[in-house]
């Protein structure tokens, strides 16, 4: 909850900034943000050489085709951590911005200057002048997690407030229609975190095949089944910002007015684990417990969002079960905030 109510301030800082035009901060955070783009791409270039090796050993016949589907599924995996270790750094220095803000070391640009950079005829003409068809955006999303069953949710078994999601990447917006703004393909690379509390003392034990909940000897402070997967998101993006024209030539831009996009997700689990506190003689313990959980390795499902320049209401919905073999199939539902920083 700590997490949730923190990364729910940086949000709304982020948003109130940009709504203000309070470039000290925001553009503090873009650096944030770029580093974070920066990792990610980096990593993927660098799985993406590696994969093409394992390919390469594959067509020469020295390993078999599992052992190469093993070696992709580990590659996938370590990059993953990197990627998680890296980002996580990062989202420290974003916290600590947040913190610098609330505390009020960061000062605002005086009124002069904010004259200067948003009359500047000169400054203007450059950045119109600078409009590409194809841009990038840092995106952080975040709101609140539940399994679903048969359209029904789920929150008897599991915390309505407590169950949360974060999500971070980037992606590429591309102009779809030369000279009309409306249709957008929006597509990039996130890593993703589903959470999920279950309710009334219990915790997830694996009994075979199967992924079940059971109450517990000991009183839990604290239940969390966290699963962390890399996505590739894809959504038809609809965008009503209104064209520019400057000396009789027409330029387009993005995230300036209403926006909403409809498509989908595809990726991999990279890992799966449970954290359990509780109070014992006085102390206090913490386990976390790595494994498999009988949760399937790939994910994909439908989401939309729906907002003004750069926040959006953001809803997703994974199609398959999240467990592989239990009778009742469960499938992960989330609903929250987007924020889509070019």
């Amino acid at each position: 909850m700590k997490n949730f109510t923190l990364y729910l301030v940086i949000l709304v800082f982020l948003f109130v900034s940009k709504v203000l035009g309070q470039e000290t901060f925001e553009s503090k955070a873009k650096k944030i943000a770029n580093k974070i783009e920066k990792v990610t791409k980096e990593e993927k270039a660098a799985l993406k050489e590696e994969v093409e090796t394992v390919n390469v050993q594959l067509s020469e016949g020295k390993i078999t085709q599992e052992q190469a589907d093993k070696r992709k599924k580990e590659l996938a995996e370590a990059r993953a951590i990197i990627i998680e270790e890296k980002v996580t750094a990062a989202q420290n220095e974003l916290n600590d911005l947040v913190q610098q803000k609330v505390d009020g070391k960061i000062k605002e640009q005086d009124s002069s200057h904010i004259y200067v950079i948003r009359w500047d005829p000169k400054r203007d003409k450059d950045s119109i002048h600078g409009e590409k068809r194809t841009t990038s955006q840092f995106v952080f999303a975040m709101g609140l997690n539940n399994m679903m069953v048969d359209g029904k949710l789920q929150d008897a078994n599991y915390s309505f407030i407590g169950s949360h999601f974060y999500e971070w990447g980037f992606t590429y917006n591309s102009r779809l229609m030369k000279n009309d703004n409306l249709l957008h393909a929006k597509y990039g690379l996130s890593l993703m975190y589903n959470n999920i509390r279950p309710t009334d003392n219990r915790s997830f034990v694996v009994n075979g095949d199967q992924t079940v909940l059971q109450t517990n000897a000991i009183n839990l402070d604290e239940s969390r089944f966290r699963n962390v997967y890399v996505v590739l998101p894809l959504h038809l993006e609809f965008d009503f910002s209104k064209p520019q024209v400057s000396n009789g030539k027409t330029y387009f831009r993005t995230h300036k007015s209403f926006r909403f996009g409809i498509g989908g997700y595809a990726g991999i689990n990279v890992k799966s684990k449970q954290i359990l506190k509780f109070d014992q003689d006085d102390l206090d313990y913490k386990t976390t417990i790595k494994g498999d959980y009988n949760v399937k390795n790939f994910i994909y499902g439908l989401s939309s969002y729906v907002g003004y320049k750069a926040l959006s209401l953001y809803a997703k919905y994974d199609l398959n079960p999240l467990f592989k073999d239990n009778p009742v199939k469960e499938n992960n539902i989330s609903l929250g905030l987007r924020l889509d920083l070019n």
